[in-house]
């Protein structure tokens, strides 16, 4: 795996924690909208998620080669794709909003628009969050990770569908989950 792997093996779930955080933080005075908090939060989103793009390529590297690998990859970066444009949407329009109405309305009108529902905001990334756990079932059935890591990183998965409050402990499962990559990760670091 690469140095980009590396650091997005700890920054990528720490950054969705930090959402998390952030966002809960943000609503404590039931003004969450556009302003620093709602900007703050959606951009260590953005990041969490570009940050692993990096790491699911690198967990690909892993898993024996093979159509299942190719398609829960496919579909784990379909879904951060799809998860970039949601929060990327949310940082703009919040620009764009004068208050709390107004970021709703430009929400509900680019959700509005063909095939931006399903595809960026119900379905897209889910994408992410079920081809995640897949690829790193793959990984430990290849030995890579230990057969508990895809189990907590279920765990993980469930818990913003349920609450998105429970984000920041989902981030944290994350990084449980895959943090015993980083151990092979820092042998290949150093011998390359």
């Amino acid at each position: 795996m690469t140095r980009a792997a590396t650091f997005a093996l700890v920054a990528g779930p720490l950054a969705l924690s930090g959402y998390g955080v952030a966002r809960t933080i943000g609503r404590l005075d039931d003004v969450y909208g556009p302003g620093f908090d709602w900007q703050l939060a959606h951009l260590l989103g953005l990041a969490g998620f570009l940050l692993f793009v990096p790491l699911v390529l690198g967990l690909r590297t892993l898993v024996p080669a093979g159509t299942v690998r190719e398609v829960a990859v496919g579909a784990t970066l379909l879904g951060l794709a799809a998860s970039v444009v949601q929060f990327g949407a949310d940082i703009v329009l919040a620009v764009m909003a004068a208050d709390k109405e107004e970021l709703r309305s430009l929400q509900q009108d680019f959700a509005g628009l063909p095939g931006v529902r399903p595809a960026i905001y119900d379905i897209g990334p889910l994408f992410f969050f079920v081809g995640i756990v897949v690829v790193a079932a793959l990984a430990a059935r290849a030995g890579r990770l230990p057969w508990w890591s895809p189990v907590v990183l279920l765990v993980a998965v469930l818990l913003p569908p349920v609450n998105l409050d429970l984000m920041p402990l989902a981030g944290l499962l994350m990084l449980v989950a895959l943090l015993p990559l980083w151990q092979p990760i820092r042998q290949v670091s150093a011998a390359g």
